[in-house]
C-alpha cells in the first residue's frame, strides 16, 4: 500500500443538529493504512463515519470517499466500505453464519458466494465452532467479533471500527486488537478506528486523526506525533550516577534523570557530536551505559498537547 495516498479527503465539512454544531469547518486526510480517529465522547467522530457513508447529510463543506463524491456517491461509498458500529446490529433468531451471509446479501453478493465468505470471516475472527449458533445467545466478546465479521463479508476497500473494544475484558481486548492489526497489516485492508482509548490506537495504527469538539486539532504519524522538539536521547544506566549528570552539564548538554537509571539528555549539534559527549562523560564518571535511544513523548502526552494547544 501506499502510504501517501488519500483515500479520503474531507473539506471544511460542517454537520450541526439543530443548534448543535458536531463537525466545524473539518478537514482532514485519511490515507491508506490504519488510521485511528481519536478524540473524547462527543467529540464528533461518529458524526464523520456516519457523514461518509451518507448517513447525514452536511449543512456545508465536501469531500470524496475512496474517489467517490461525498454528496452523490452514498451508494457506491456504502458498497465498499465495511462499518462496525459501536452498538450491537444482530438479528435475533439468525445464526451467526445466516447473519453474517444476509449482511454478505445486503452487499450486493450472491447468496451462496455470501454463505461461502461468511464461514471464512466467521473462522478468521474466532467463531469457527460457534457458527450454527443464534447470535443473541453470543457473549459481549463474540458479538464484538460478529461485528467484525460482517463488515468483512464483502471485501471492503475500507473498515470503518467505531469503538471496536468497548466491553472486552482484558484478554478480548488483546485478542480484538490482535485480529485488527492483522487485517490492516497483512491483509492489505485500509482500517479507519474512531475510539477515546489511546493505548487501542497506539497499539495498532500508524497515524492518527484528532478530534475535538468538531474540530480537527492535529493529524499525522504517530511517530510524528510522539517526536519531542530537539530530539533529546534517553540514555539507559546500570544504575544511577550523578557524577555522569555532573559531567554531561559541565559539557553544555541539557540533563536530567526522567527514571532511576534512566537520563533525558540533549546536546547541540549533530547526533555523532551527542552520542561522542554521552560516552566521554560515562568514560570519566565511570557510568555503565546499557542503552541510547531517541527519547519520545507517550501518546497521551502528545494528545494533551493537542488538545491544549
Amino acid at each position: 500500500m501506499n502510504p501517501n495516498v488519500a483515500l479520503v479527503s474531507i473539506n471544511n465539512l460542517t454537520v450541526r443538529y439543530g443548534a448543535f454544531t458536531a463537525l466545524d469547518d473539518f478537514s482532514c486526510q485519511i490515507e491508506e493504512g490504519c488510521t485511528g480517529l481519536l478524540g473524547p465522547n462527543g467529540a464528533g467522530k461518529t458524526t464523520l463515519l456516519k457523514t461518509l457513508l451518507g448517513f447525514i447529510t452536511p449543512t456545508s463543506g465536501g469531500g470524496n470517499v475512496l474517489g467517490l463524491d461525498l454528496y452523490n456517491g452514498n451508494k457506491e461509498i456504502r458498497q465498499k466500505i465495511g462499518l462496525m458500529p459501536e452498538q450491537d446490529c444482530h438479528i435475533p433468531g439468525l445464526t451467526a453464519v445466516g447473519f453474517v451471509a444476509y449482511a454478505g446479501e445486503l452487499a450486493g453478493m450472491p447468496a451462496d458466494q455470501a454463505l461461502r465468505r461468511a464461514h471464512e470471516v466467521l473462522e478468521y475472527c474466532g467463531l469457527g465452532e460457534a457458527r450454527y449458533r443464534n447470535v443473541e445467545t453470543y457473549s459481549t466478546g463474540m458479538k464484538q467479533r460478529i461485528k467484525l465479521a460482517q463488515a468483512m463479508i464483502h471485501g471492503p476497500k475500507l473498515l470503518l471500527l467505531d469503538e471496536p473494544t468497548n466491553g472486552l475484558d482484558p484478554k478480548g481486548r488483546e485478542e480484538m486488537l490482535d485480529l485488527i492489526k492483522d487485517i490492516s497489516h497483512n491483509k492489505g485492508v485500509n482500517v479507519l478506528i474512531s475510539s477515546h482509548l489511546l493505548p487501542d490506537i497506539e497499539r495498532v495504527c500508524d497515524r492518527v486523526v484528532v478530534v475535538l469538539r468538531g474540530k480537527l486539532v492535529s493529524q499525522g504519524t504517530i511517530r510524528d506525533l510522539k517526536r519531542i522538539e530537539g530530539q533529546p536521547l534517553d540514555v539507559d544506566l546500570r544504575e544511577s550516577n550523578e557524577s555522569f549528570l555532573t559531567s554531561l552539564r559541565a559539557k553544555g548538554a541539557q540533563a536530567a534523570p526522567t527514571t532511576y537509571t534512566t537520563v533525558r539528555v540533549q546536546v547541540a549539534g549533530t547526533r555523532e557530536h551527542a552520542m561522542n559527549t554521552i560516552l566521554q562523560s560515562a568514560k570519566e564518571s565511570g557510568a555503565q551505559v546499557r542503552g541510547v535511544k531517541l527519547a519520545e513523548r507517550s501518546l497521551e502526552e502528545a494528545f494533551l498537547t493537542a488538545v491544549q494547544a
